[in-house]
């Protein structure tokens, strides 16, 4: 949009720490927080479940709660797996090329890598600007919202890797801080949002004004009533203060927006008293000697807060915790590092404005200026842009049986959604996708599931919101999505779908989060989508359910509707690997102490014990079985044989990519595992097609939350449910039928790419609503 393809972006990176404390490789990912990385980037969420991960945190910021596929234009440049350029070669590349200034607005994981990996280019770095910490704030002092209880101290960005905040702080370069103490002191006001409004000349500021409006709408009913929205522009602010900085010089000029004073400060890392080991410190813990050269009984050796429910950091009879992890203490002695801290923002010197801060009127003059100006957004790069939804129109047809597909949004369930969306409306009929978000994709891609759906025709299927952790897990945890990695092969792929998810037609469904003034536009949630659906079925009519993914949406389902299986045919599983004497292990790659657990079930065991031992009928699709169905080649090679549709070439191309990962990155290695995950749909609709071999099975799933345990599956003899086990079926049938499914030119895509969709946008509507075709 601000025309600028320029500027290189750097994304994690797949190198680790060794035990020892050596960085493995020059490209180690910022995903974990410095005393959580290891050599994977699978990893927990010490300090980043404090944000929440649905909706009112990184949902809506992972989507902009709609606004960035609503208004942000389409460039060329996109996440590519292996070639993408890491966070730590791009900011390498940026210091060694002489003297830099950077800007840190989040944790500060990928500076303190740099500097441990490159301690010579800390002289290239004149300057480093923090938004985040809280010194000497209101009392209190903190804006752990999520973890009050036990740390009132702490700042988010802070948070979320004190022991690299401590390490950028204490590197002996100049730092410069923007806290709460300064931010808390900038509200966005009703005053400011009415002038926002009338000041829109930019799409830049378009875009900041739409996003800012979205928050709003959230927290209005939250206002305190004296003008102030509750919000407050931190990093906009701070970025402000530093370039104020930059422009009029650190040592003696002045700064346009911000009281500064110099401070002595520290980043406090662990609790007193030091040198206890209590199994919270991995960097002390279990060692003869600590990790990274850390000194014994030493301001790092105390206990290390381990969540945001940590007990030893609760205090009996208070809600106000005594745990420090991320506070930004200010301090005298060798511990204080001299920091220019940022600590009011100054007043509008405009007396004839109605903002009362001059970093306000500034925010509004520099967004609304015609220079280095964004050249579009969505409406203007193409210019007959418009949203159109796609609707089928099924005549004098017989509906076959209905179907729900619950996914967690890996490749495998990809091609499995277009499968069930090509198979004949006569046969099944896909009658709503629920999504998880405690699987191997963050709950963000929903949207990704509303393009397939736009690509196919299918505009009318409802998509419902799952919950993003496990049964019985509250909202701010990762059980056991723990194992899945952060980097290569795992969150950063799935969400971009290995990148090519932008290849794919833009929908104009998008995630939308609740909003008092549209509220027909909000996301519905999976349990709202069930009900929908069981109002819609005729009666004696019954719904088929295919889950590949977590059974938490289906646990929730059984739970709440105690009568559903009433109107559930069958549910069948794809998952699990039934532990009854044979010597084939699981899938858990990141969890090697766990031999014969399958991660669709791993990931919330709970949730499985409860749909597998209820009184639902279940087929379910093991790991033995999928192992069958996970050969690249044969798949493959079924589908060179066919006349290919839009829907084919983009199953192709992922698969092909999928292949070529596997077999040249270590990484990688894993990639089959999705494509076994495709048998459960075919299975379920071809049935006899495929000359299964069925057999019942009485299993029971070991839910104990021991992660070398948890989620496998044994043959319970007590007990009395017997599920419909996969054992075998004809390999050759199934890879045929598969191609031949996505060939079939009945059911196509309606519209192929977002080339194609391009095409259309470039061309004018005629009189009867159909696209001038050129000549």
């Amino acid at each position: 949009m601000m025309g600028r393809d320029d500027i290189p972006v750097g994304v994690g990176g797949d190198g680790g720490v060794s035990d020892s404390g050596a960085l493995r490789g020059p490209d180690v990912g910022g995903y974990l927080p410095l005393i959580d990385q290891g050599t994977s980037t699978a990893g927990g969420c010490r300090y980043r479940q404090a944000v929440p991960a649905g909706r009112g945190g990184r949902l809506d910021v992972d989507t902009n709660s709609g606004v960035r596929r609503g208004f942000l234009p389409q460039g060329r440049r996109r996440y590519r797996p292996v070639t993408q350029p890491t966070a730590q070669r791009v900011m390498a590349d940026t210091v060694s090329g002489g003297p830099t200034t950077v800007l840190l607005f989040g944790a500060h994981t990928n500076l303190a890598l740099l500097l441990m990996a490159h301690p010579r280019l800390a002289r290239n770095i004149d300057r480093v600007y923090v938004s985040g910490g809280a010194v000497r704030a209101a009392d209190p002092a903190g804006n752990l919202f999520t973890a009050f209880a036990t740390n009132p101290f702490a700042e988010f960005n802070i948070f979320g890797d004190p022991f690299a905040a401590y390490q950028v702080i204490h590197s002996g370069i100049p730092i410069t801080m923007i806290p709460l103490d300064a931010t808390n002191t900038i509200s966005v006001t009703e005053e400011f949002v009415s002038e926002f409004q009338q000041h829109q000349q930019t799409y830049e500021a378009q875009y900041c004004f739409q996003s800012l409006d979205k928050v709003l709408m959230r927290l209005r009913g939250r206002s305190n009533g004296h003008g102030n929205t509750s919000y407050y522009m931190w990093d906009s602010f701070a970025a402000g203060v530093a370039l104020s900085s930059m422009r009029n010089g650190e040592v003696d000029g002045e700064n346009e927006f911000s009281e500064l004073e110099y401070m002595n400060i520290t980043v406090i890392t662990s609790n007193k008293p030091y040198g206890k080991r209590d199994g919270s410190n991995p960097f002390f813990d279990g060692r003869a000697t600590p990790k990274l050269g850390l000194k014994e009984g030493g301001v790092h050796s105390g206990h290390v807060q381990t969540g945001i429910r940590d007990s030893f950091c609760l205090v009996p009879g208070s809600n106000r915790g005594r745990c420090e992890d991320g506070y930004t203490r200010e301090v005298s002695g060798p511990e204080g590092v001299r920091v220019r801290v940022a600590t009011r923002a100054k007043p509008n010197t405009d007396k004839n404005s109605s903002l009362e801060k001059e970093f306000s009127k500034s925010f509004l003059e520099v967004l609304n200026r015609p220079e280095q100006t964004g050249l579009f957004n969505i409406n203007t790069q193409f210019p007959y842009y418009r949203e159109v939804l796609y609707k089928p129109v099924f005549r004098n047809v017989s509906r076959g049986k209905p179907v729900i597909f619950d996914m967690d949004m890996s490749p495998g369930d990809f091609v499995s959604l277009i499968y069930l969306l090509k198979t004949p409306i006569e046969v099944i009929d896909l009658k709503a996708v629920l999504v998880n978000g405690n699987g191997w994709a963050n709950i963000a891609s929903i949207d990704i599931v509303y393009d397939i759906l736009h690509m196919m025709g299918r505009d009318d299927i409802p998509v419902g919101l799952g919950n993003t952790t496990a049964l019985g897990i509250p909202t701010l945890g990762c059980n056991n999505s723990y194992a899945i990695p952060h980097g290569s092969g795992g969150f950063i792929d799935s969400d971009t779908l290995y990148g090519l998810a932008r290849s794919l037609p833009r929908s104009p469904r998008r995630y939308a989060p609740e909003s008092l003034d549209h509220p027909e536009d909000r996301q519905p949630l999976a349990l709202e989508v069930w009900q929908s659906v069981r109002k819609q079925l005729d009666p004696g009519e019954k719904i088929t359910v295919l889950t590949n993914g977590p059974l938490t949406n289906m646990a929730n389902i059984s739970l709440s509707d105690r009568d559903a299986s009433s109107v559930i045919e069958r549910v069948y599983v794809v998952g699990g690997l039934i532990k009854d004497g044979g010597d084939e292990n699981g899938n858990l790659f990141t969890v090697p102490s766990n031999k014969h657990a399958e991660f669709n079930i791993f990931l919330d065991p709970l949730a499985a014990k409860t749909v597998l031992e209820s009184d639902l009928k279940i087929a379910l699709i093991p790991l033995t079985a999928q192992r069958k169905a996970a050969s690249f080649r044969a798949v493959l090679a079924a589908l060179e044989d066919i006349q290919h549709t839009h829907e084919s070439k983009f199953v192709h191309e992922l698969l092909s990519l999928l292949q070529e990962l596997q077999i040249k990155q270590k990484l990688y290695h894993h990639l089959d595992i999705f494509l076994g995950e495709i048998l459960g749909a075919v299975y379920m609709v071809e049935g006899s097609g495929l000359k299964p071999s069925v057999e019942l099975k009485p299993v029971s799933v070991i839910a104990n939350t021991n992660k070398s345990t948890d989620g496998q599956i044994v043959i319970s003899k007590n007990s009395a449910k017997l599920v419909r086990v996969l054992s075998d079926f004809d390999g050759e049938i199934y890879s045929k039928q598969l191609a031949n499914s996505l060939a079939n030119k009945r059911q196509s895509a309606v519209i192929g790419s977002f080339e194609e969709q391009k095409a259309i946008w470039s061309r004018p509507v005629n009189s009867s609503g159909n696209v001038k075709k050129q000549k």
